[in-house]
């Protein structure tokens, strides 16, 4: 389907490029525009062929590692937490376990999002390991 589709752009563009021009033009435009035109076809049938061998449903699915988030007991408080308690949690570095320190307090571990403290592919790393409790424990 899609090869019929750049055939059929292909016999556009010729149309396209050979409507204006004399015939006397076109003998001359005649071999240098469907080299053209030829080239740019080839260019458009290749990559229709290699996007069909390179589709996310031909590409072999790797399963993903099975996901284990800690238990409750577990989890580290965002509000009490130290900086070397925070950098335990796997994904978190020393500035984003700085800036949780540094906006201190939070209601919930969405706040984090909320107020602009981690961006979300930080905060979906690290958001089944802590928790936000506002009491001292």
């Amino acid at each position: 389907m899609l090869v019929q589709v750049n055939h059929f752009a292909f016999r556009s563009i010729v149309a396209l490029n050979f409507a204006g021009l004399a015939p006397e033009k076109r003998r001359k435009e005649n071999v240098a525009e469907r080299t053209r035109a030829g080239f740019f076809l080839v260019i458009l049938m290749a990559a229709s062929v290699f996007s069909a061998f390179l589709s996310p449903s031909s590409m072999p699915q790797v399963p993903s590692p099975p996901h284990v988030s800690p238990p409750p007991e577990k989890r580290v408080d965002i509000n009490h937490a130290s900086i070397e308690e925070l950098l335990k949690i796997p994904g978190m570095t020393r500035t984003w376990a700085d800036r949780i320190v540094r906006f201190r307090p939070y209601h919930t571990k969405q706040d984090l999002l909320d107020q602009g403290v981690v961006n979300n592919e930080v905060y979906n790393r690290i958001k089944d390991y802590i928790i936000a409790h506002r009491e001292k424990q």
